[in-house]
């Protein structure tokens, strides 16, 4: 079974959404992780309540920092912000890593709603990263 873990710099919202997805979308055929370069303790509520209306419950998942080595197992890392994509540790050169941006929705400042739309947004992209990655890298064996 293979192992991928997706970064970003908090793992509170978007590596969070991503690990969600994955696990619900994966079908059981891959090991998935999330972790952040600095771990906030918390997955922020909204993300918890955007991937709720997509039927997915993330509420039990845990923000952490990237296991060195963890990381050293993985078949594939996934970074989805340029602070994770800079700052991921070294790894051995036969681990496969993409970069797959999502702007952050908990840096948008407005209503409450114009928020929200964010959080939906980001869902909806990371979703499309999730996908994409398990059709071309997980299921093309």
């Amino acid at each position: 079974m293979k192992k991928i873990i997706f970064l970003c710099t908090g793992n509170i919202c978007r590596s969070q959404m991503a690990e969600g997805f994955a696990k619900a979308l994966g079908k059981g055929k891959v090991e998935v992780y999330s972790g952040g370069i600095k771990a906030e303790g918390f997955i922020h509520p909204l993300a918890i309540k955007v991937m709720g209306e997509a039927g997915i419950d993330i509420s039990e998942q845990k923000s952490k920092l990237i296991d060195l080595e963890l990381l050293k197992q993985i078949d594939l890392i996934v970074t989805l912000c340029s602070n994770a994509e800079e700052s991921c540790p070294t790894t051995p050169l036969n681990i496969r890593k993409i970069h797959c941006p999502v702007d952050d929705p908990t840096k948008v400042i407005g209503t409450d709603e114009e928020v929200l739309l964010a959080f939906r947004k980001a869902r909806e992209e990371v979703k499309e990263v999730v996908e994409s990655i398990l059709k071309n890298f997980i299921f093309d064996d």
